[in-house]
């Protein structure tokens, strides 16, 4: 009982009465605010393990941000994370947050192929690929599923095939050995397609961005429809951003 006590502390109330208006239970960090005070710009960028602050002028990459929280603790006046979960976007740039800009990621409507919504806006069936993934991300995309979220009601359901599906969801930094078999999925889903990238892993490599192991390859022939950060990505944030894209709105 008293375990069970501790975690409702910690977390607090798991249910979401809308997914796309609730205040996210417990503890998390969204999207990061940085502000225009004078800080050691260089010692913060050397903190960061992901390689995800740029300097001159401050900025996060989500693309690479672990979401680890140290750059707050470091400089609370300069750097501070909000519970905004909607994060992604269909264009990589638009997950760099600068400083002096504290205003919700652009999702880039304007950029969605029209047969997307034309086609998928009443039913998506997409093949999660785990492409050396940790299953965090695998746990949270599971996690879309239940009663909290309930991905299905929107018509969004994760099938067993590509075969089957409109498109592949991607979690992972891509090793070396699942290089192959993730493009063989994506060539088996039948055109259009869509192609899309969950958490820092599958986005930029995260911290396996620079080992021989990963093979990365796949970008340089298909670009991602939708760039969705996390570490690992909240269903929140994946909930909110397959609603985004098929134009959908909570009921």
């Amino acid at each position: 009982m008293f375990q069970t006590l501790k975690i409702w502390l910690h977390q607090g109330k798991q249910y979401i009465p809308d997914v796309t208006t609730t205040d996210v239970p417990g503890i998390f960090r969204g999207r990061p605010v940085i502000t225009d005070a004078e800080v050691d710009e260089a010692e913060l960028a050397n903190l960061c393990p992901m390689g995800a602050i740029s300097t001159h002028p401050l900025s996060i990459d989500l693309g690479k941000c672990s979401f680890c929280g140290e750059c707050a603790f470091a400089c609370p006046q300069k750097i501070s994370f909000t519970k905004d979960y909607k994060l992604a976007s269909t264009k990589r740039e638009n997950l760099i947050v600068r400083a002096g800009e504290d205003k919700p990621i652009d999702f880039a409507t304007d950029t969605i192929r029209p047969e997307i919504r034309t086609l998928f806006g009443r039913s998506l069936k997409l093949r999660q690929v785990s492409a050396g993934g940790d299953a965090s991300c695998e746990m949270e995309l599971n996690a879309t599923g239940n009663v909290n979220f309930d991905i299905g009601r929107f018509g969004i359901d994760f099938v067993a095939s590509p075969r089957h599906a409109d498109g592949i969801v991607v979690t992972g930094p891509i090793s070396e050995n699942m290089a192959a078999p993730l493009e063989d999925a994506y060539n088996c889903t039948p055109d259009p397609k869509l192609l899309i990238v969950v958490g820092t892993d599958a986005i930029s490599g995260g911290l396996f961005a620079d080992s021989k192991a990963v093979d990365r390859r796949i970008f340089d022939k298909y670009t991602p429809d939708v760039y969705i950060p996390g570490n690992p990505t909240h269903p929140l944030t994946f909930v909110n951003a397959m609603l985004s894209l098929l134009g959908k709105k909570n009921r």
